[in-house]
C-alpha cells in the first residue's frame, strides 16, 4: 500500500509530500501519522535548512477523509483528532523555516496544515475553505484567526465560503501567489536563500517572531534582545557560521 505522505531530502532541502491523490489528500490516520514522522525526521536532520510541505494529484488536502470516519466510535474519533493535533503541532514546531506549496484546494485540515507553515507559496488556482462547523464538527478555529483575524475567519467558518489564492494573499494567510509555470523557480530562488544563510540566524529569527506575537511590546523586545545575545554569543554573526 502506498505511503501516505512521502520524505525526501536533497541538498539541504526536506519535502513533505501529502500523496492520497485518489482521495484529493483526504487527512486520514495514515497521513496524520506520516505527517508526525515527516517532521520529526527534518528535526533530527542537522542537514535539512528549509522543508517544503507539499502535495501531489489535484488538490493540496480536501480535509478530513469523513469516509474514515464512518466506522469509527467516539474514542477513535477522538483519537484520531489528536493525532492530527499532534502533526499540526510538530511541523509548526520545527526551528527551520517551513513552507506550505499550495496549488489547489485547501479544506479544513488542509488549512490547519498550510497554517502552521512560516508561510505560504500559492498558485492562482489554490483556494482555502473551512466549513467543519457546517458539517456538524469542530476545527480549524485557533490558527486562521490569528492570521487573518477574528471576524474573516468566522466569516469562513459560519458560511463555508471559498477564499481565493488572491484574496487569502490580500488578507496575510499567503505569502505569494506564483503562476504555475514559474512556482519552481520561484521554489528554487526561495530554497537557494534560505540554504545559503546562517541556519542559527533564521531559527533565531523565526524563534523570536513566533514568540514575540505572542507578547506585550516590551517583552517582544526583550524576547529580541535575548536572541541577539545569542547570537553573538554563539559567534554566528556578521558574515560568520
Amino acid at each position: 500500500m502506498r505511503q501516505a505522505v512521502l520524505y525526501s531530502v536533497a541538498n539541504g532541502i526536506a519535502t513533505i509530500t501529502l500523496d492520497r491523490p485518489e482521495a484529493r489528500n483526504a487527512l486520514n490516520l495514515a497521513m496524520c501519522d506520516g505527517l508526525f514522522a515527516a517532521a520529526k525526521a527534518a528535526l533530527v536532520d542537522e542537514s535539512v535548512r528549509v522543508v517544503f510541505v507539499r502535495a501531489n494529484g489535484p488538490a493540496f488536502c480536501a480535509g478530513a477523509d469523513l469516509k474514515e470516519r464512518e466506522g469509527m466510535d467516539e474514542d477513535q474519533v477522538r483519537a484520531r483528532r489528536m493525532k492530527a493535533f499532534d502533526a499540526y503541532s510538530t511541523l509548526e514546531a520545527l526551528p527551520m523555516p517551513t513552507i506550505a506549496v499550495v496549488h489547489g484546494p485547501a479544506v479544513g485540515s488542509g488549512v490547519e496544515i498550510a497554517a502552521a507553515c512560516d508561510f505560504v507559496v500559492a498558485t492562482p488556482q489554490a483556494s482555502f475553505r473551512t466549513p467543519e462547523a457546517l458539517r456538524g464538527t469542530v476545527g480549524a478555529t485557533q490558527r486562521l484567526p490569528r492570521v487573518i483575524g477574528k471576524r474573516l475567519a468566522k466569516d469562513l467558518m459560519l458560511t463555508g465560503r471559498t477564499l481565493g489564492a488572491e484574496e487569502a494573499a490580500a488578507h496575510g494567510f499567503v505569502a505569494r501567489v506564483v503562476p504555475g509555470e514559474l512556482l519552481e523557480k520561484v521554489l528554487d530562488e526561495i530554497a537557494a536563500a534560505i540554504v545559503s544563510a546562517p541556519a542559527a540566524s533564521l531559527r533565531l529569527a523565526k524563534r523570536t517572531i513566533d514568540r514575540g506575537v505572542e507578547l506585550d511590546p516590551k517583552g517582544a523586545l526583550e524576547t529580541e534582545i535575548a536572541a541577539i545575545e545569542e547570537q553573538i554569543a554563539s559567534g554566528v554573526w556578521m558574515g560568520r557560521r
